[in-house]
């Protein structure tokens, strides 16, 4: 996969940075365009964005939020 970059600019430089692309949080897999996974926000804290692919949520592999420890299916 190629990486993606964004383009940043202040006082007429351009910068280039590193884009990450999306992993999911249950297999570390990244996250393919199309893939049909989802974002959201860990139900029980609400500070970190929680992103599980297709195959993860069709099978109910569990995830667990790096800030709070809260597990869910």
């Amino acid at each position: 996969m190629v990486a993606q970059y964004s383009l940043t600019q202040q006082a007429g430089i351009v910068v280039e940075e590193a884009a990450s692309p999306p992993m999911c949080d249950s297999c570390h897999r990244i996250m393919e365009p199309g893939d049909y996974g989802t974002e959201f926000m860990c139900p029980n804290c609400g500070k970190v964005l929680i992103r599980r692919c297709k195959r993860c949520r069709q099978q109910a592999v569990e995830y667990a939020c790096p800030n709070c420890g809260f597990r869910g299916p």
